[in-house]
C-alpha cells in the first residue's frame, strides 16, 4: 500500500503530538509512514500567513492546547529554550538520511529534543546529541546539512508541500486525500480503513458555492 507522507517541521508542537501516534496509527493499518520535513516558516511566507505563535492570543493559547493534548496521549512535553526558533539544521540533517527507517529514528530523537524535555535542537550541539541518540553518524550528517543538494531537497519539499495543497503542520499526505493537524488523525485513520464519511456530491456542491461577502483587509478590527 502507498505510504503516509507526514510533512512536518520540528517547531511545531502539534506535528511532534502527531508523530508520538503516528506510526502505530498506520501500523495497524498496514502502511508506512513516509517523514518528510519542510520549512513552516517557508509555507506561511508563500501564503502570506502568520504562524500560531506569532500571534499573542494564540500563542498563549497553543501552549495550553498541546499541554493538555500530550496529557491525553500521555507523551512527555515540555516547552523549548525558546519558540519559535530556527529548525533549519534539524531539518536538513534529517533530509540527508535516505533510509525511511534511519529517518523515523532520527525525527523521533529530535522530537523529544525538541519538546520531549530534552533541550531543544536550535543549536549544532542540541543536534549532534540528537543524532547521536538515534545510533546515527554525527559527523556524515552534519556535513550533508551543508551541501547544496540536502538544502535543496528541503526547498524542493516545502514547494511540493505548498503544490500538493499544504497550509501548516502537521500534513499527512495518502491515497490522494491531505489532511492536516493532530486533530485530524482520527479522520485519517477512517479513510485508511475505507470508511470516510465524506459525500462528494456536497464536497463537489461546497466548491461551487459563490462568496457574498469579501473582508477587507485592515490594520485595526474594523467596525462592527
Amino acid at each position: 500500500m502507498t505510504p503516509i507522507r507526514f510533512l512536518f517541521d520540528y517547531i511545531s508542537p502539534y506535528a511532534y503530538l502527531a508523530w508520538t501516534q503516528l506510526e502505530a496509527l498506520a501500523a495497524k493499518q498496514g502502511r508506512d509512514v513516509h517523514p518528510v520535513p519542510v520549512l513552516f516558516g517557508g509555507i506561511l511566507g508563500a501564503l502570506g500567513t502568520l504562524g500560531p505563535a506569532e500571534v499573542p492570543p494564540k500563542r498563549d493559547y497553543l501552549f495550553k492546547h498541546t499541554s493538555r493534548i500530550a496529557h491525553r496521549f500521555g507523551v512527555p512535553f515540555a516547552a523549548p529554550p525558546s519558540h519559535p526558533f530556527n529548525p533549519l539544521l534539524a531539518l536538513r540533517v534529517t533530509a540527508a538520511v535516505t533510509s525511511w527507517a534511519e529517518r523515523r529514528r532520527l525525527v523521533s530523537a529530535l522530537f523529544a529534543a525538541a519538546w520531549g524535555g530534552g533541550g531543544g535542537v536550535e543549536t549544532e550541539t542540541q543536534v549532534r546529541s540528537a543524532i547521536d541518540t538515534a545510533g546515527l553518524d554525527v559527523t556524515a550528517l552534519l556535513e550533508a546539512a551543508n551541501t547544496a543538494p540536502v538544502k535543496e531537497a528541503v526547498r524542493k519539499a516545502t514547494d511540493e508541500a505548498l503544490g500538493a495543497g499544504a497550509f501548516g503542520v502537521p500534513t499527512f499526505l495518502v491515497d490522494g486525500e491531505l489532511f492536516f493537524g493532530v486533530d485530524s488523525l482520527g479522520h485519517l485513520e477512517a479513510i485508511l480503513r475505507g470508511q470516510d464519511p465524506l459525500d462528494p456530491v456536497a464536497l463537489a456542491h461546497w466548491r461551487q458555492l459563490p462568496a457574498s461577502v469579501t473582508r477587507k483587509k485592515s490594520e485595526g478590527p474594523g467596525k462592527i
